[in-house]
C-alpha cells in the first residue's frame, strides 16, 4: 500500500510556521521548495524529507494534503495535476480556520490593509482586548494558535484567500480593490476580485467601502450586517468644507483631519474604515480618535524623509501598485514640481490608468527597472535609467525650491531589491547622502 503524505510547497516564514504546526500534532511533512537553497533551510529539522530546486511529482501523486505558502500560485502546472487527482490544496490560513474556535476580524483590500491594523492595534492594545495580529502582515496566523486571545485580527492578501474554506469572520472587510497581481491570475482583474470577495464568506458582519463598488458583496443575506464606509453618502463619511475635511458618522462631525498628523486622502478614508470597524467592537469614539490623532504615516508611505533646502523628498516605496501611486499624485495634486520616480516589475498591471495624474506640465517622470521599457512607451516624455540610485543623482543635480522628489513606483519591487521595505531604505540613505554632499 503507497503511503499518503502530506506536503508542504514553499519554505518561507509561512512554510516554516506550517512545518512547526504538523510536528506538534506528530505528523512528518514532506518539503518542497523551486529554490534549491531556500532561506530558512537551517530552520528544517534533518528527519524531514525535502525536495529543493524542483517538484517532486511522485511526491504530489501520493499526497493526501498540499499546504501551499501564498508565493505559490494555485494554477501551477503540479497543482493543476494534484486537484485533477482530487488532492486537497490549501494554504495556512485555512489550517488556521480549521483549528480555532476564537473570533476572527479579517481585513484584505489592494491597498490600506497594513495601515489599519496597525492603527487597530494601537487602540485595542490600550484598550480590554487581548489579541493577536498575523497573516500577510508578517507575521503567520499559525504561529498565534500558541496563546489564547479574544479574538484575531487578520491581514489576508488576494494569494491567501485563493485557498480557504473555513473562513466563518466575525466582523470582514474589503477597503477597496484595484488592478494589482495580474501576473498571477490567467483571467485577469475578476479573477482577482473574485478572491478577494470569498472573505465575506459566512461572516456575521460585512464592511465594505461605499465608494468603492468593487468591494460590494456579490450576495446579501438576510442574517449578515452590512455597514459601509466611503466619501458618499452612508454612516461613516469625508465631508469636504472650505479644504478642510471631516469625518462625519450619522452626519454627526466627529473629526477635522487638520488635527491629525496623517497625510492622503487615502488613509483618511482608511481612518473611516477604522472607526466603522470599532464601533462594532463596542470601542468609545474618545478612546479611538486619541489614537488617531496622534497616529502618523507608516514608514515608506508617504513618508517626508528630508525637506532641506525647501525640496521635500518623499518615501512612498509601498506604492507597489497603479491604485497606490494615484493615491499619492491626488493628495500632491496642487503642489509644485513633482519629480516622479516609477517603475520595477509591474505585475502585468496596467500601467496607462496613470495618465490623468503624471500627464501634466509639472510632473517629470524618471522611470527604472523591469517596467521601464512599458512607462517610456505610454509616456514618451519619462525619463529611462538604469536604476532608482541613478534617477536620484540626476535629480539631484535639478531640483530646485519648492520641488518635490516622490519615490512612488506603481510596480513591485523585486526586480531589483528584496522587497518594498528594502528598496524605500536604499532611496532613504541614497537621499541622505545627495542631501548632506
Amino acid at each position: 500500500m503507497i503511503k499518503k503524505i502530506n506536503i508542504i510547497i514553499g519554505l518561507g516564514i509561512t512554510g516554516v510556521s506550517c512545518i512547526n504546526f504538523f510536528l506538534k500534532k506528530g505528523i512528518i511533512p514532506y518539503l518542497m521548495d523551486i529554490n534549491p537553497t531556500p532561506i530558512y533551510i537551517k530552520k528544517i529539522p534533518k528527519f524531514i524529507p525535502c525536495c529543493f530546486g524542483s517538484y517532486n511529482i511522485q511526491w504530489i501523486k501520493n499526497a493526501k494534503l498540499i499546504v501551499i505558502s501564498p508565493g505559490i500560485s494555485i494554477f501551477h502546472p503540479m497543482l493543476t495535476l494534484a486537484k485533477k487527482l482530487g488532492i486537497p490544496i490549501i494554504g495556512d490560513i485555512e489550517l488556521f480556520c480549521l483549528n480555532t474556535t476564537t473570533p476572527i476580524i479579517a481585513i484584505t483590500g489592494t491597498n490600506g490593509k497594513s495601515t489599519v491594523i496597525d492603527i487597530l492595534k494601537k487602540i485595542i492594545h490600550k484598550y480590554k482586548y487581548n489579541i493577536g495580529i498575523g497573516g500577510n502582515i508578517g507575521y503567520p496566523a499559525l504561529d498565534l494558535l500558541n496563546i489564547s486571545r479574544d479574538f484575531y485580527i487578520l491581514e489576508l492578501s488576494s494569494f491567501q484567500l485563493e485557498t480557504i474554506k473555513s473562513l466563518k469572520a466575525y466582523i470582514a472587510m474589503i477597503l477597496n480593490i484595484t488592478e494589482d497581481h495580474l501576473d498571477r491570475y490567467p483571467l485577469g482583474f475578476q479573477q482577482y476580485r473574485n478572491f478577494k470577495l470569498q472573505i465575506y464568506n459566512n461572516a456575521n458582519i460585512c464592511i465594505y467601502n461605499n465608494s468603492d463598488k468593487y468591494t460590494y458583496p456579490r450576495t446579501f443575506f438576510k442574517d449578515t450586517k452590512y455597514v459601509t464606509f466611503g466619501s458618499k453618502n452612508c454612516y461613516y463619511k469625508l465631508y469636504i468644507n472650505n479644504n478642510n475635511i471631516f469625518l462625519k458618522i450619522n452626519n454627526k462631525t466627529i473629526l477635522n483631519f487638520k488635527y491629525t498628523k496623517l497625510i492622503g486622502i487615502h488613509n483618511y478614508i482608511n481612518v473611516l474604515a477604522v472607526l466603522c470597524l470599532t464601533d462594532q467592537l463596542n470601542i468609545p469614539h474618545n478612546h479611538v480618535l486619541n489614537i488617531i490623532k496622534n497616529y502618523t504615516n507608516n514608514p515608506h508611505t508617504l513618508q517626508i524623509i528630508n525637506t532641506s533646502n525647501g525640496i521635500t523628498w518623499i518615501n512612498d516605496s509601498k506604492s507597489t501598485n497603479v491604485g497606490s501611486t494615484k493615491a499619492a499624485l491626488k493628495y500632491l495634486y496642487n503642489k509644485k514640481k513633482i519629480w516622479l520616480l516609477l517603475g520595477g516589475y509591474d505585475k502585468n498591471c496596467q500601467l496607462h490608468l496613470l495618465k490623468n495624474y503624471i500627464n501634466k506640465d509639472n510632473i517629470i517622470i524618471y522611470c527604472f527597472g523591469t517596467a521601464s521599457n512599458v512607462i517610456k512607451s505610454l509616456y514618451p516624455k519619462a525619463i529611462k535609467v538604469n536604476s532608482m540610485k541613478e534617477a536620484l543623482q540626476q535629480i539631484h543635480l535639478l531640483v530646485k525650491y519648492g520641488d518635490i522628489v516622490l519615490l512612488s513606483p506603481a510596480c513591485s519591487s523585486i526586480d531589483q531589491f528584496k522587497n518594498f521595505k528594502h528598496r524605500g531604505k536604499e532611496f532613504i540613505n541614497i537621499v541622505k547622502k545627495l542631501t548632506t554632499q
